[in-house]
């Protein structure tokens, strides 16, 4: 039986902590940070982890 390969880009967006939750990143944040309020940009440097209904699915991909 073939080993199954990981899904790259999940590899690249995805990290596993310590306690088994995975960090993941947020969307728009990458440039014109202008049009958005403080608050936003504030809560956007937040670190973020993946709900737990997507932990399996998201483990399959990266393992």
């Amino acid at each position: 039986m073939p080993k199954m390969k990981s899904v790259k880009g999940a590899v690249k967006r995805f990290k596993v902590k310590k306690n088994g939750q995975i960090k993941r990143g947020k969307a728009f944040r990458s440039h014109i940070l202008t049009k958005q309020d403080a608050q936003t940009r504030r809560d956007q440097n937040q670190p973020a982890t993946v709900a737990a209904v997507d932990v399996k699915n998201i483990k399959a991909m990266i393992n």
